[in-house]
């Protein structure tokens, strides 16, 4: 069974996260798996519109804490982060071979790099009750390029908000903040992506990745510029591997501030 899917209907690319057992939770697999998606989805001549969406109850809850964030700490120091080298997502998004739209269609949860790759995508559609979560916040980790990435979006005081609580919201609060392009009642999130994508598709092609390139490209220069001054051993604390270690135990964490 793929982890993430690829299929092509008419002109429009679907993309699919495939592991629902664990919600969909990014695995250094399951990384390379969405990349190699993308790049079939870019390659694909006939698709001009992508669609992503998850199987099962979530789109995607975010980083699969036990295989990534509780490496063994020398792995962590090497790779300078929880994220393997191979599989990173940013680069088929932000250098892709054909800068063709791609459209997130989420529902039930949509935390950490769940949300980064919904951000990453250039329309976004949501069904009522949705969760939202930057889960790296409470983990421990950068929280910045959330924090950016909703700011730049005219989000600032929201973003503060969910940023610096580390709570969850809802579709229809992030709809409230102009964070989604079309908030659908329940289970209606692909149906309405395909809707969005067929209005993307009664327009010149050229034109349309002409837009996709330079917003993509601007994405990447607050990626970026994220990175250059985030704190670089956030990932090597004690209230990292505590806040993981927590998680996985099904216990309130401890922290202190080291």
């Amino acid at each position: 069974m793929a982890l993430v899917e690829y299929q092509r209907k008419e002109k429009i690319g679907y993309i699919t996260l495939n592991r629902p057992e664990k919600l969909n939770a990014i695995s250094d697999e399951v990384s390379m798996a969405l990349c190699d998606a993308l790049y079939q989805f870019y390659d694909d001549e006939e698709a001009m519109v992508g669609i992503i969406s998850g199987n099962g109850k979530a789109f995607c809850s975010g980083a699969d804490v036990k295989q990534r964030q509780l490496r063994p700490k020398e792995d962590l120091k090497k790779l300078g982060g929880p994220s393997a080298r191979e599989g990173n997502i940013r680069h088929p998004f932000f250098k892709p071979p054909q800068a063709k739209p791609i459209i997130a269609a989420m529902h039930g949860y949509v935390y950490g790099v769940g949300l980064r790759i919904a951000l990453y995508c250039d329309l976004t559609v949501a069904s009522k009750g949705t969760k939202f979560q930057v889960t790296e916040v409470a983990r421990g980790i950068d929280g910045i390029p959330f924090w950016m990435m909703l700011s730049e979006r005219g989000a600032g005081i929201f973003a503060d908000d969910v940023c610096l609580t580390g709570r969850v919201w809802l579709a229809e609060e992030a709809q409230h903040h102009h964070l989604l392009n079309r908030l659908t009642e329940p289970g209606e999130h692909l149906l309405q992506a395909e809707l969005l994508a067929t209005e993307i598709l009664k327009n010149p092609p050229l034109a349309v990745r002409a837009i996709v390139e330079a917003r993509r490209a601007q994405l990447e220069q607050l990626d970026v510029k994220s990175y250059s001054i985030r704190p670089k051993t956030l990932h090597l604390s004690e209230d990292f591997r505590e806040s993981a270690l927590a998680f996985v135990e099904k216990r309130k964490p401890v922290y202190k501030g080291r």
